[in-house]
């Protein structure tokens, strides 16, 4: 049932009888004796366990007395009351269970459990129903009379009489007993707009001594232009109608002795006095200091604090108007690479120093007319009206790529940070502001992936890769919730005598049309997603558990290498992770090695780092993934905690071949030795590559020469066949020899 959403008589009728409900302020107010006897009164006269005095808003229904039931509102739409002002007399209800419009209502179904519900209107000034007095059981009652229905109407006409003389003392007190305390202007006029009532703080409001307000008219305060429409009103008050503006705070401009005209907020309110006459009453304060903390907040709301820029709010503001208006735009969205490790490295203070530099620059380098951005973090946007020709954007595009090329020089420190810039245009881009933006991040999304220091121009070919990305990001959830990923595992081997020294857990995605797909089709998309932590925690149980599994069947005795997400060392809860898994799979910390890429070891921070660091001293083993391939410095293997090094199989490929790389190979073998680190060779594919990196003193090897990843399920015949053939192999040798 949603009464609370249906007007009771139209919606003019429900907005007046808001607005006179407004005026006897009764919402959310506390109890009161002289209610509450009424209520008891109620109980007592027809012997019912619940009774209520209950007003009712646009949503609620509010308490204001009550007997027998320890709430104080309720939702309009699960109100019995709510059904009682839509009736032109007393509402009965005998059996709510046999009554379609209450039978499935909460409160019938739940506690109180009401059965019995009898109700009468409270009938306001006007003939407006504002509320009810009512009574409940838990039991059904037949026989209700007409001479309890009008006992019932009585009390409800008595409590109606209390509210009337409840809201005459309020306007009494506000007037009289606190107005002169108070530092807001009170003013209380007469029908005829005559003022009868000011306080100390209206008089210095207005600049006015008592004796030059008292029985003037009110027209007095208000400027020329708004004084035929003060009249108006006043002449429909007098006429008997609802003043539209009671019960309401607006603001009017407001006019002082002197002439001058100021802001003004003000509430109203309208009583009958003694003698039947109507009297209004307004509470008003000088909005001037508002209105200027106002102007200085729209302004700090619209402008990034750190730099002074334009923030994304402003802009988006700014480029929506100018579409409204037809003009031409274009919008550049702007992405520092690498911020992070600035920030992380150098610290927050630098950061900060570096984007206000990077503020300075962009603002030197701007169009004229240009609104210059800051939108989040180290992401900045540039607004260029009447600008959208290509070759011009280019050009714009290079300067600011070389101007930011430029070292930065701050608290000593020199150094470089480049950037990557997408570009989009009307209409090319898009006709509206949001969509315009999104094609310029689609087209820095491109710059990026093309390796940063460069300027992308969105075209729409990219909207339909972008589209493709997201629909896979939404396909990778659903696998995530459907459990469709599984492992495989790849065997590490040690090179002396073919042992099974390790397995490394490598994900696949079992998708349920395209069949089993391995991480490069869908890790680029995965990576920056949420659903990473979960799924990472899952491949680090599951490997743990299959290990374990394989111990049980007495399959070898190796440990599970597993590669973990960035997020998952970023989460804080990485050692907490790691030592349930061991625990609940029944294994040792040495069971398990954790592989670290470079970027992990370069980009996180010192909590993430002293994580590993627990680990490894804990009996995690630590590999380092792919060494060689990207930044990592020897410092870095210096200070990182490491038990292995991975030498990735771009160096192995070219080994016998590269002299180059076999020298990189070697160089990387011995530090591993001198470092006390285990060394394995990735991508051996070549029996003679095995025989070659033995030679040289490489201990540990992993690729296909030695088995793809497999599935679980094969692992245990290729350990039973993997001894037989080194043995056969190594006689051959011997033979040989």
């Amino acid at each position: 049932m949603q009464i609370g959403s249906e007007p009771l008589t139209g919606a003019v009728g429900e907005r007046e009888r808001l607005q006179c409900l407004a005026t006897y302020r009764l919402m959310d107010t506390p109890p009161e004796p002289r209610f509450d006897r009424i209520a008891r009164l109620a109980a007592d006269v027809f012997d019912a366990p619940i009774a209520l005095i209950s007003v009712l808003d646009k949503r609620r229904q509010w308490v204001k007395a009550r007997v027998g039931l320890d709430v104080e509102a309720t939702p309009r739409s699960i109100s019995f009351c709510a059904h009682t002002i839509r009736e032109s007399g007393v509402l009965v209800v005998p059996d709510t269970l046999c009554d379609s419009r209450f039978a499935d209502n909460p409160l019938v179904r739940d506690d109180p459990r009401v059965r019995f519900y009898a109700g009468a209107p409270l009938i306001a000034a006007g003939g407006h129903a504002i509320g009810a007095v009512c009574i409940a059981d838990r039991q059904p009652r037949e026989g209700f009379s007409d001479a309890h229905r009008r006992l019932l109407a009585d009390l409800a006409a008595l409590a109606m009489e209390q509210m009337e003389l409840r809201r005459s003392e309020i306007v009494r007190a506000a007037a009289i007993g606190f107005a002169d305390a108070s530092d807001a202007g009170m003013i209380a006029v007469d029908v005829r707009g005559r003022i009868e009532f000011v306080n100390r703080a209206a008089l210095c409001l207005f600049g006015y001594e008592q004796n030059q307000m008292l029985g003037r008219s009110l027209e007095m305060l208000i400027p020329d232009r708004m004084r035929s429409a003060h009249r108006a009103g006043m002449a429909r008050a007098a006429a008997g109608e609802t003043l539209k503006l009671v019960g309401k705070t607006i603001e009017v401009p407001g006019l002082r002795a002197d002439g001058s005209e100021f802001p003004l907020e003000l509430s109203m309110s309208a009583w009958t006095d003694e003698g039947g006459g109507l009297g209004i009453g307004a509470i008003m304060r000088d909005i001037s200091a508002r209105r200027e903390r106002d102007a200085r907040l729209l302004h700090l709301a619209h402008t990034d604090d750190l730099t002074g820029l334009s923030n994304r709010r402003d802009l988006e503001d700014r480029l929506t108007g100018l579409l409204e208006r037809g003009t031409a735009a274009s919008v550049v969205l702007i992405d520092l690479d690498d911020f992070r490790s600035v920030n992380d490295g150098l610290g927050q203070s630098v950061g900060d120093s570096l984007l206000q530099a990077v503020a300075l620059r962009l603002r030197a380098d701007a169009p004229a007319g240009a609104t210059v951005s800051r939108f989040s973090g180290d992401d900045f946007a540039l607004l260029l009206p009447d600008i959208v020709d290509p070759e011009q954007l280019e050009a714009l595009g290079q300067t600011i790529i070389s101007t930011m090329d430029r070292p930065f020089e701050l608290d000593g420190m020199a150094f470089r940070v480049g950037i990557s810039l997408g570009i989009a245009s009307t209409p090319l881009g898009g006709s509206e502001a949001e969509e315009l933006i999104a094609s310029a991040d689609i087209a820095l999304h491109q710059a990026k992936q093309a390796g940063g220091r460069t300027a992308c121009s969105f075209q729409p070919t990219m909207r339909s890769v972008a589209l493709a990305r997201r629909s896979l990001q939404s396909e990778l959830r659903r696998a995530v919730e459907r459990g469709e990923f599984e492992l495989h595992y790849q065997p590490q081997i040690t090179l002396a005598d073919g042992r099974v020294h390790g397995m490394e857990a490598l994900l696949r995605w079992r998708h349920p049309q395209r069949g089993l797909l391995l991480p490069g089709a869908f890790l680029p998309a995965l990576e920056p997603m949420a659903v990473t932590l979960p799924l990472g925690w899952w491949i680090l149980d599951e490997a743990c558990r299959q290990l374990a599994n394989w111990r049980r069947a007495g399959i070898g005795h190796f440990r599970v290498a597993v590669n973990l997400f960035s997020a998952q060392y970023r989460a804080g809860t990485l050692t907490r992770q790691v030592r349930d898994a061991l625990v609940r799979n029944g294994l040792e910390a040495s069971a398990l090695e954790l592989e670290v890429t470079e970027t992990i070891a370069l980009h996180n921070d010192d909590a993430a780092l002293a994580t590993i660091d627990e680990l490894m001293r804990s009996g995690v083993h630590i590999a380092f993934d792919d060494f060689g391939t990207g930044y990592a410095s020897l410092s870095t293997l210096q200070n990182f905690p490491l038990t292995t090094l991975k030498i990735d199989r771009g160096f192995i490929r070219d080994f016998l071949t590269s002299p180059k790389d076999a020298a990189i190979v070697r160089a990387m073998l011995n530090m591993g030795h001198e470092l006390g680190l285990e060394t394995v060779a990735e991508g051996i594919e070549t029996g003679a590559q095995e025989e070659a990196l033995r030679a040289a003193g490489c201990l540990l090897g992993q690729g296909y020469h030695f088995s793809r990843p497999i599935p679980a399920g094969e692992v245990a015949a290729f350990c039973s066949r993997l001894r037989p053939t080194y043995g056969e192999r190594r006689a051959a040798k011997v033979h040989a020899l």
